[in-house]
Formats: C-alpha cells, sequence, structure tokens
C-alpha cells in the first residue's frame, strides 16, 4: 500500500466541498490531476472512498480514511510548525548569571562550546555573588544562574540541579615567593593577602577553619572571577582555582599551594555549583539548550579530571 499526504489532503478537500472541481481549486492544482489522485488513493486502499451517486459522500471504508487522514495531515502540520519554532529559536537572545568561580572556570568552556553550535544568538551574562544573582532572578533579569546552589536547594522557590563536585585549592603566581616550596605551612599561606569572591560559603568555612578565627574576611574581594586571577598573575595575592590538570589558568602562570596538614578532602574544598532557576517558571527554548551545554560541560570536565586526561 503506498500513499502520501498529498493525496490524504486531497480527500479532506473532497470531503469538504463535495465537488471536484471546487476541491481542485482549493488545493491549487487541475480538475483532471486532482480525480487521478483521488482514484490512486482508492486504489492504494482496494476501496471505492467516495460514494458518487450521493453528492461524493464518504462510503463507510472513506469514513475511516477521513478520520485518519484529518489526523495525520494535522500532526504533520505540528511537525512542520515545530520545525520551523526550532530554527526561528536558534537565533534571539539569553541571559543568564553566573558566580565569579564558575565563571573563570566553568562557563568560558561552556559559551565557546554554545557559541559554536548557535552561531546567531546573542548571549548576554552578569558575573556576580550568589545573593545578586538570586535577585536578579526573581526580578526576572534572567531565567537563570549557575553559583554556589546551597542557599537555594532546599527552597521551594527555586529549582536546583547540582552539577559535579569539583576540587579546588590555594594557589598563586608561579613567581611567588612560596611558589619554591612543595608544602607550606597555614601561617606562611596567611602572611599574604587573600584574594577571594565575595561570600563564597564554603571558601569562607574553609579560611575560618584554618585560621582558627571565629571569622575570616579576604584582604581583596571581587565579584569577577577574571579580574581575581588577573590579579593573582600579576601580584603577591594567594587566591584559589580548581586543581585540576585541565585547568587552563595553571598553565598560565598559576601553581596550586600545598599546605601542610590540610584536609583537602573535606567537604568545603569541593564546588558546590548547581544551576538554579524559579519553580514553577517555563523556561525558553534557547536557555534550555545553554542549560544542557552547562551541563554537558561540566560532565565532560568531571570525566577528565576523573581519568587525568
Amino acid at each position: 500500500m503506498h500513499f502520501d499526504l498529498r493525496q490524504l489532503r486531497h480527500f479532506i478537500a473532497l470531503n469538504e466541498h463535495r465537488n471536484f472541481g471546487l476541491a481542485a481549486q482549493a488545493v491549487n492544482i487541475s480538475q483532471s490531476a486532482f480525480s487521478r489522485s483521488i482514484q490512486a488513493l482508492e486504489q492504494s486502499f482496494g476501496a471505492r472512498l467516495v460514494d458518487r451517486t450521493r453528492h461524493l459522500a464518504p462510503t463507510k471504508e472513506g469514513l475511516v480514511v477521513l478520520e485518519h487522514a484529518r489526523r495525520v495531515v494535522g500532526d504533520a502540520q505540528e511537525l512542520v510548525n515545530a520545525v520551523r519554532l526550532f530554527k526561528a529559536s536558534d537565533a534571539g537572545t539569553v541571559t543568564f548569571g553566573c558566580g565569579p568561580a564558575p565563571a573563570a572556570w566553568l562557563m568560558p568552556q561552556t559559551l565557546a562550546r554554545f557559541t559554536r553550535e548557535l552561531p546567531r544568538v546573542r548571549v548576554r551574562f552578569q558575573v556576580d555573588n550568589w545573593q545578586v544573582l538570586a535577585q536578579q532572578l526573581l526580578a526576572e533579569e534572567f531565567e537563570f544562574f549557575v553559583a554556589d546552589a546551597r542557599h537555594f536547594e532546599h527552597d521551594p522557590d527555586y529549582r536546583v540541579e547540582l552539577l559535579s563536585a569539583h576540587a579546588w585549592g590555594f594557589c598563586c603566581r608561579v613567581g611567588h615567593p612560596l611558589a619554591e616550596y612543595d608544602e607550606i605551612s597555614v601561617e606562611q599561606l596567611f602572611s599574604y593577602p587573600m584574594a577571594a569572591s565575595i561570600r563564597a560559603p564554603n571558601l569562607r568555612k574553609a579560611l575560618i577553619e584554618l585560621s582558627g578565627r571565629p571569622d575570616f574576611q579576604s584582604n581583596i574581594e571581587c565579584a569577577n572571577g577574571y579580574s581575581l586571577i588577573g590579579l593573582i598573575q600579576q601580584s603577591d595575592a594567594i587566591g584559589t582555582t580548581n586543581v585540576s590538570a585541565r585547568n587552563p589558568y595553571l598553565a598560565q602562570g598559576l601553581k596550586i599551594l600545598k599546605v601542610r596538614g590540610l584536609d583537602n578532602q573535606a567537604p568545603e574544598f569541593f564546588t558546590h555549583y548547581g544551576i538554579v532557576s524559579r519553580s514553577g517558571h517555563r523556561l525558553s527554548h534557547l536557555a534550555e539548550r545553554l542549560m544542557d551545554t552547562f551541563r554537558d560541560t561540566d560532565s565532560r570536565l568531571q570525566a577528565e579530571a576523573a581519568t587525568g586526561v
């Protein structure tokens, strides 16, 4: 059995107009071509589909075909519309937020891939601390953000998808006075200014426990991860970065410091990033695509870190 959508459309038109000439005109073909199309459809099913003695009313077999033809043609049109919408959505603007740490490590690799796949899409992002990002998310200035998720994962107002836990450590520039040591003490670590992102909860806890102080404030604070990396590369400030060998900054003048007595397997020495959006809010196609790219990039980086590739 062989028939196509064109023949089904013709059969639907014939049922609507009950006249070969008018139906042929409606689908913009000649009457002879229209008649051959209906005859071919009937031959495919091996049955008369219209009663030519009763004003071209559908036969019993024709009623069955008509019911399914309408459904099939409708589904085909929905498919066409979906593809058109998908193609149209490959151009536009997507806006999101990002915390300082993932902005310096995860986001550049994510956006590199995303913009290769969707070069016509305009991407706008803001780097800031998690408190500011949460305020702007609620103000609908962007659809999601990627940052430390500790304050959101148990809040019903937010939808959180945790990303992989990546280990981080203290670092300095290669020419730093501490860079010559294979291992340093906590006292040596704190003898230099500390440069860190604002309100990073895991970093703050680690610094408090290391220093033995009831609270600890970094000497230099900034919500821009790129600026912090640049500062560490150009000064004697101590900072933090991902310890993976795939970290590009380790090939750009940074060195991981080994601190004596440091439990670098403690939870606070691992990231707790997540993709955070508002509960009950439908995301745009482009936002979903970008979130998928964040997930895929994060999974790839985690796999590389595990295998040492």
